[in-house]
Protein backbone atom coordinates (compact mmCIF):
# COMPACT_ATOMS: atom_id res chain seq x y z
CA UNK A 1 0.00 0.00 0.00
CA UNK A 2 1.59 3.49 -0.84
CA UNK A 3 1.04 6.56 1.33
CA UNK A 4 1.17 10.23 -0.09
CA UNK A 5 1.27 12.78 2.70
CA UNK A 6 1.07 16.47 1.38
CA UNK A 7 1.16 19.78 3.23
CA UNK A 8 0.24 17.94 5.97
CA UNK A 9 -0.58 19.64 9.50
CA UNK A 10 -1.87 18.09 12.18
CA UNK A 11 -1.88 18.18 16.10
CA UNK A 12 -2.22 15.83 18.90
CA UNK A 13 -5.52 15.44 20.66
CA UNK A 14 -4.01 16.20 24.17
CA UNK A 15 -2.50 19.66 23.02
CA UNK A 16 -3.33 22.47 25.14
CA UNK A 17 -5.16 24.58 23.22
CA UNK A 18 -2.74 27.30 21.27
CA UNK A 19 0.25 25.28 21.26
CA UNK A 20 2.26 24.50 18.06
CA UNK A 21 1.16 21.79 15.75
CA UNK A 22 2.94 18.44 15.96
CA UNK A 23 3.14 17.96 12.05
CA UNK A 24 3.70 21.31 10.43
CA UNK A 25 3.35 21.30 6.70
CA UNK A 26 4.84 17.70 6.06
CA UNK A 27 5.24 16.12 2.47
CA UNK A 28 6.22 12.03 2.11
CA UNK A 29 5.53 9.59 -0.35
CA UNK A 30 6.38 5.58 0.35
CA UNK A 31 6.01 3.43 -2.19
CA UNK A 32 4.38 0.46 -2.16
CA UNK A 33 6.60 -2.71 -0.28
CA UNK A 34 9.50 -0.05 0.96
CA UNK A 35 10.63 -0.24 4.71
CA UNK A 36 11.00 3.05 6.35
CA UNK A 37 12.44 4.27 9.89
CA UNK A 38 11.27 7.39 11.55
CA UNK A 39 13.72 9.30 13.72
CA UNK A 40 14.29 12.06 15.57
CA UNK A 41 13.91 12.91 19.10
CA UNK A 42 11.43 13.07 21.56
CA UNK A 43 8.12 15.57 20.96
CA UNK A 44 9.45 15.38 17.13
CA UNK A 45 6.17 14.47 15.89
CA UNK A 46 6.74 10.50 14.87
CA UNK A 47 3.71 9.09 17.14
CA UNK A 48 1.09 11.74 15.23
CA UNK A 49 2.51 10.94 12.19
CA UNK A 50 2.03 6.97 12.60
CA UNK A 51 -1.66 8.30 13.99
CA UNK A 52 -2.14 10.15 10.59
CA UNK A 53 -1.01 7.16 8.50
CA UNK A 54 -3.30 4.88 10.45
CA UNK A 55 -6.64 6.95 9.98
CA UNK A 56 -6.84 7.21 13.83
CA UNK A 57 -6.31 10.79 13.66
CA UNK A 58 -7.68 13.41 10.79
CA UNK A 59 -4.74 16.35 9.48
CA UNK A 60 -5.27 19.66 10.46
CA UNK A 61 -4.49 21.01 7.11
CA UNK A 62 -3.29 19.26 3.92
CA UNK A 63 -3.67 15.61 2.04
CA UNK A 64 -3.23 12.03 3.18
CA UNK A 65 -3.60 9.32 0.37
CA UNK A 66 -3.34 5.42 1.07
CA UNK A 67 -3.59 3.00 -1.78
CA UNK A 68 -5.16 6.13 -3.96
CA UNK A 69 -7.61 7.18 -1.68
CA UNK A 70 -8.38 9.80 0.37
CA UNK A 71 -9.52 8.51 3.96
CA UNK A 72 -11.71 11.06 5.59
CA UNK A 73 -13.72 11.75 2.71
CA UNK A 74 -14.96 7.97 2.85
CA UNK A 75 -18.04 6.62 3.61
CA UNK A 76 -17.82 4.96 7.08
CA UNK A 77 -18.56 1.52 5.76
CA UNK A 78 -15.77 2.02 2.96
CA UNK A 79 -12.94 3.38 5.46
CA UNK A 80 -13.86 0.78 7.55
CA UNK A 81 -12.60 -1.61 4.87
CA UNK A 82 -9.63 0.50 4.29
CA UNK A 83 -8.77 0.19 7.66
CA UNK A 84 -8.87 -3.72 7.56
CA UNK A 85 -5.91 -3.45 5.18
CA UNK A 86 -3.84 -1.90 7.56
CA UNK A 87 -2.03 -3.21 11.06
CA UNK A 88 -1.32 -0.55 13.55
CA UNK A 89 1.12 -1.92 16.26
CA UNK A 90 1.31 0.95 19.39
CA UNK A 91 4.21 0.84 21.67
CA UNK A 92 1.84 -0.35 24.39
CA UNK A 93 -0.07 -3.18 22.83
CA UNK A 94 -3.43 -3.56 23.82
CA UNK A 95 -3.83 -6.87 24.50
CA UNK A 96 -6.45 -8.08 27.57
CA UNK A 97 -4.65 -9.34 30.94
CA UNK A 98 -6.67 -12.23 31.30
CA UNK A 99 -6.70 -13.49 27.04
CA UNK A 100 -4.64 -16.47 26.18
CA UNK A 101 -1.49 -15.64 23.97
CA UNK A 102 -2.66 -17.88 21.29
CA UNK A 103 -5.79 -16.16 21.05
CA UNK A 104 -4.03 -12.66 20.63
CA UNK A 105 -1.88 -13.12 18.44
CA UNK A 106 -4.78 -14.78 16.18
CA UNK A 107 -6.74 -11.50 16.63
CA UNK A 108 -4.20 -10.19 13.97
CA UNK A 109 -6.51 -12.03 11.56
CA UNK A 110 -9.89 -9.91 12.71
CA UNK A 111 -10.55 -7.97 9.64
CA UNK A 112 -10.81 -11.25 7.44
CA UNK A 113 -12.66 -13.10 9.61
CA UNK A 114 -16.62 -13.35 9.31
CA UNK A 115 -18.64 -12.55 12.90
CA UNK A 116 -19.25 -15.94 13.42
CA UNK A 117 -15.60 -17.27 13.15
CA UNK A 118 -14.38 -14.68 14.87
CA UNK A 119 -16.35 -15.17 18.22
CA UNK A 120 -15.95 -19.19 17.84
CA UNK A 121 -11.74 -18.12 18.02
CA UNK A 122 -12.57 -16.68 21.31
CA UNK A 123 -13.19 -20.21 22.56
CA UNK A 124 -11.98 -22.70 20.31
CA UNK A 125 -8.59 -20.95 18.55
CA UNK A 126 -8.44 -21.52 14.76
CA UNK A 127 -5.46 -22.00 13.57
CA UNK A 128 -3.03 -23.22 16.71
CA UNK A 129 0.13 -24.14 14.53
CA UNK A 130 -0.16 -20.28 12.61
CA UNK A 131 -0.05 -18.70 15.84
CA UNK A 132 2.63 -21.21 17.03
CA UNK A 133 4.84 -19.98 13.92
CA UNK A 134 4.17 -16.80 14.40
CA UNK A 135 5.56 -16.71 17.86
CA UNK A 136 8.28 -18.97 16.83
CA UNK A 137 9.82 -15.57 14.69
CA UNK A 138 9.93 -13.96 17.92
CA UNK A 139 11.20 -16.72 19.97
CA UNK A 140 8.04 -17.13 22.30
CA UNK A 141 6.50 -20.38 21.21
CA UNK A 142 6.67 -21.80 24.51
CA UNK A 143 4.11 -18.71 25.90
CA UNK A 144 1.60 -20.09 23.45
CA UNK A 145 -0.94 -20.97 26.10
CA UNK A 146 0.20 -18.31 28.79
CA UNK A 147 -2.18 -15.74 30.31
CA UNK A 148 -0.92 -11.67 28.61
CA UNK A 149 -1.25 -10.88 32.50
CA UNK A 150 1.92 -13.33 32.86
CA UNK A 151 4.23 -12.06 30.48
CA UNK A 152 7.06 -9.25 31.05
CA UNK A 153 6.60 -5.40 28.93
CA UNK A 154 9.18 -7.36 26.12
CA UNK A 155 7.49 -10.16 25.94
CA UNK A 156 3.86 -8.47 25.24
CA UNK A 157 5.67 -6.00 22.85
CA UNK A 158 6.61 -9.18 20.97
CA UNK A 159 2.79 -10.90 20.84
CA UNK A 160 1.95 -7.57 19.64
CA UNK A 161 4.43 -7.65 16.78
CA UNK A 162 3.62 -11.52 16.31
CA UNK A 163 0.30 -10.26 15.01
CA UNK A 164 1.01 -8.71 12.54
CA UNK A 165 2.32 -11.84 10.84
CA UNK A 166 -1.16 -13.07 10.41
CA UNK A 167 -2.44 -9.68 9.40
CA UNK A 168 -4.57 -9.29 6.47
CA UNK A 169 -2.76 -6.07 5.99
CA UNK A 170 -0.79 -4.78 3.54
CA UNK A 171 0.21 -1.51 5.55
CA UNK A 172 2.46 -2.44 9.05
CA UNK A 173 2.75 0.82 11.52
CA UNK A 174 5.00 -0.12 14.22
CA UNK A 175 5.46 2.79 16.87
CA UNK A 176 8.26 2.33 19.02
CA UNK A 177 8.37 -2.08 19.05
CA UNK A 178 11.78 -2.01 20.67
CA UNK A 179 11.31 0.33 24.09
CA UNK A 180 11.08 -3.03 26.44
CA UNK A 181 13.50 -5.48 24.67
CA UNK A 182 16.93 -6.24 25.25
CA UNK A 183 19.78 -5.25 22.15
CA UNK A 184 19.36 -9.09 20.97
CA UNK A 185 15.77 -9.01 20.95
CA UNK A 186 15.67 -6.08 18.94
CA UNK A 187 17.62 -7.36 16.02
CA UNK A 188 15.66 -10.58 16.29
CA UNK A 189 12.36 -8.26 16.31
CA UNK A 190 13.36 -5.92 13.77
CA UNK A 191 15.18 -8.51 10.89
CA UNK A 192 11.86 -10.92 11.38
CA UNK A 193 9.51 -7.52 10.03
CA UNK A 194 11.91 -5.98 7.78
CA UNK A 195 12.35 -9.88 5.76
CA UNK A 196 8.57 -11.14 6.47
CA UNK A 197 7.36 -7.15 4.78
CA UNK A 198 10.35 -7.82 1.63
CA UNK A 199 9.14 -11.38 1.06
CA UNK A 200 5.19 -10.45 1.61
CA UNK A 201 5.82 -7.09 -0.58
CA UNK A 202 4.18 -5.19 2.69
CA UNK A 203 4.60 -1.39 3.30
CA UNK A 204 6.42 -1.14 6.55
CA UNK A 205 6.79 2.27 8.46
CA UNK A 206 8.75 2.24 11.72
CA UNK A 207 9.16 4.81 14.49
CA UNK A 208 12.50 3.90 16.63
CA UNK A 209 14.34 5.61 19.15
CA UNK A 210 17.54 3.30 18.30
CA UNK A 211 19.04 5.10 15.48
CA UNK A 212 21.46 2.31 15.24
CA UNK A 213 18.89 -0.34 14.58
CA UNK A 214 16.91 2.02 12.08
CA UNK A 215 20.13 2.05 10.19
CA UNK A 216 21.39 -1.62 10.38
CA UNK A 217 17.87 -3.01 9.09
CA UNK A 218 16.05 -0.22 7.09
CA UNK A 219 17.11 1.18 3.23
CA UNK A 220 15.40 4.12 3.62
CA UNK A 221 15.98 6.95 6.83
CA UNK A 222 13.17 9.95 7.32
CA UNK A 223 14.38 12.24 10.40
CA UNK A 224 11.95 14.82 12.04
CA UNK A 225 12.32 17.43 14.39
CA UNK A 226 9.58 20.13 15.95
CA UNK A 227 7.05 18.25 13.52
CA UNK A 228 9.00 18.71 10.48
CA UNK A 229 11.05 16.59 7.60
CA UNK A 230 14.43 17.75 8.05
CA UNK A 231 15.92 14.72 5.71
CA UNK A 232 14.52 11.20 3.85
CA UNK A 233 17.52 9.65 2.50
CA UNK A 234 19.06 6.26 2.25
CA UNK A 235 20.56 4.79 5.35
CA UNK A 236 24.13 4.67 3.26
CA UNK A 237 23.66 8.77 3.54
CA UNK A 238 22.76 9.16 6.94
CA UNK A 239 25.81 9.86 8.73
CA UNK A 240 27.05 11.32 12.17
CA UNK A 241 26.93 15.16 11.33
CA UNK A 242 23.65 14.88 9.68
CA UNK A 243 22.62 12.91 12.97
CA UNK A 244 23.97 15.12 15.48
CA UNK A 245 22.28 17.76 13.54
CA UNK A 246 18.78 16.02 13.97
CA UNK A 247 19.42 15.42 18.25
CA UNK A 248 21.03 18.37 18.77
CA UNK A 249 20.40 19.29 22.08
CA UNK A 250 18.51 16.06 22.71
CA UNK A 251 21.86 14.05 22.05
CA UNK A 252 21.48 11.72 25.74
CA UNK A 253 18.69 10.06 22.71
CA UNK A 254 20.95 8.47 20.73
CA UNK A 255 21.23 5.16 21.67
CA UNK A 256 23.69 4.26 24.35
CA UNK A 257 27.11 4.12 23.57
CA UNK A 258 26.56 2.68 19.85
CA UNK A 259 28.80 3.99 17.67
CA UNK A 260 27.40 6.77 14.86
CA UNK A 261 28.16 5.95 11.55
CA UNK A 262 30.97 7.91 9.25
CA UNK A 263 30.06 11.07 7.62
CA UNK A 264 28.77 10.11 4.09
CA UNK A 265 30.18 11.96 1.40
CA UNK A 266 27.48 14.56 -0.12
CA UNK A 267 25.07 13.70 -2.68
CA UNK A 268 25.37 15.09 -6.23
CA UNK A 269 21.74 15.85 -5.91
CA UNK A 270 19.26 15.46 -4.09
CA UNK A 271 17.71 11.98 -3.49
CA UNK A 272 14.37 10.98 -5.40
CA UNK A 273 11.63 10.35 -3.36
CA UNK A 274 9.36 7.42 -4.25
CA UNK A 275 6.81 7.76 -2.82
CA UNK A 276 -3.46 0.81 8.78
CA UNK A 277 -5.46 2.80 9.04
CA UNK A 278 -7.06 1.59 12.36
Amino acid sequence: MNIELEALSARHPAARAGAAAALQDLDLRIAEGEQVAIIGPSGAGKTTLMQIMACALPPAAGTVTLAGQAPWSLPRRTLQRLRGRLFLAPQVPPLPPRQRVVTAVLAGRLPAMGLLTSLRSLFYPVDIPAAHEALERFDLSEKLFERVDRLSGGERQRVGLARALLSPARLWLVDEPLSALDPTRSRQALGTLVATAQERGVTLVATLHQVDMALSHFPRIVGLRDGRLVFDLPAAQVGRDRLERLYAQHEHELRGDAPLPPEAPPAAGPAPVVMHCR
